[in-house]
């Protein structure tokens, strides 16, 4: 059997008790809201979308079907295979400005005629095609 290392100088150290009474781990505080489903998101590689983008969606009535989410989370996949941080996804005339790392879609808007779209803060793009609409 070890034994524990008793030193004054490094003393024991016991979980801090939280308010319902469970353990936590010291120095490790929870996001607020934060919780398994959230975990879960992150580690399953589905795609994320900041309220940015959500309300920039909803504004400019831009709606991705099942199938482009699918070709979506591929396409970070594909620029996190690169190596990339901050990537342009096209799909066709929609760009989406997504953090590969977070895999979050940060904004999203789709291109006018005659209107010039600057991007900036990004290191890759990625095109895509949206799967046809004909059923």
């Amino acid at each position: 059997m070890v034994e524990p290392i008793k030193s004054a100088l490094y003393p024991p150290v016991k979980p801090a008790a939280d308010a319902g009474g469970g353990q936590r781990v010291p120095g490790r505080a929870e996001a607020p809201g934060a919780g398994f489903a959230d975990l879960l998101e992150q580690v399953s590689g589905a795609v994320r979308f900041s309220t940015h983008a959500q309300e920039r969606m909803r504004a400019r009535s831009i709606h991705l079907s099942q199938q482009e989410e699918v070709e979506l989370a591929r396409a970070i996949d594909a620029a996190s295979a690169k190596g990339a941080r901050e990537s342009l996804i096209l799909l066709d005339d929609l760009a989406l400005v997504v953090s590969v790392r977070n895999r979050l879609v940060i904004t999203a808007l789709e291109q006018r005629a005659g209107e010039p779209s600057v991007f900036t803060h990004i290191d890759s793009a990625v095109l895509l095609r949206r799967a046809s609409k004909e059923m």
